[in-house]
């Protein structure tokens, strides 16, 4: 799967995103959280994203197995830890194109986890994808923030 959105346009704002995705703005989905909030982004970091309450939430630990740190893109990809529901990575772009067009990218690729996830197809594909619709919103609420 790859999703994509237009955030905004220069350098300014490719600055506001980098600073976002970086400090998991992106991840602040209802119902989505990301244990330690405060975990600095770099290769080999550990990360447990949960979806749900408070109360009740489905674990989902991660590896962050790469990070792009060029002049004009900046972004990370983890990778599914034994107990996460699917087996997969995905990756999180921030790129500032020649035209000063500021794009976030999420690539992402994976298969079930186990036999509950599998049989939950349909559903688990459909969560995904509100999830990753939710990411692209979530920067994009961040960066509008930062930019008024």
């Amino acid at each position: 799967m790859s999703y994509e959105s237009l955030l905004g346009h220069g350098s300014e704002t490719f600055r506001h995103a980098v600073r976002g995705l970086q400090t998991w703005k992106a991840h602040r989905v209802p119902g989505v959280r990301v244990f330690p909030a405060d975990l600095e982004i770099r290769t080999g970091a550990t990360v447990v994203v949960t979806l749900g309450t408070s109360l009740v939430a489905l674990a989902a630990p991660c590896r962050i197995v790469s990070v792009i740190d060029e002049h004009a893109r900046w972004g990370f990809a983890y990778g599914s830890l034994p107990g996460h529901p699917e087996q997969g990575e995905e990756a999180f772009v921030v790129s500032l194109s020649p035209d000063e067009g500021v794009h976030f990218e999420i690539v992402a690729f994976s298969r079930p986890g186990g036999s509950i996830v599998r049989l939950l197809g349909p559903i688990v594909r459909s969560i995904q994808r509100s999830g990753t619709n939710g990411y692209l919103r979530s920067l994009q609420r961040f960066v509008d923030q930062e930019t008024r």
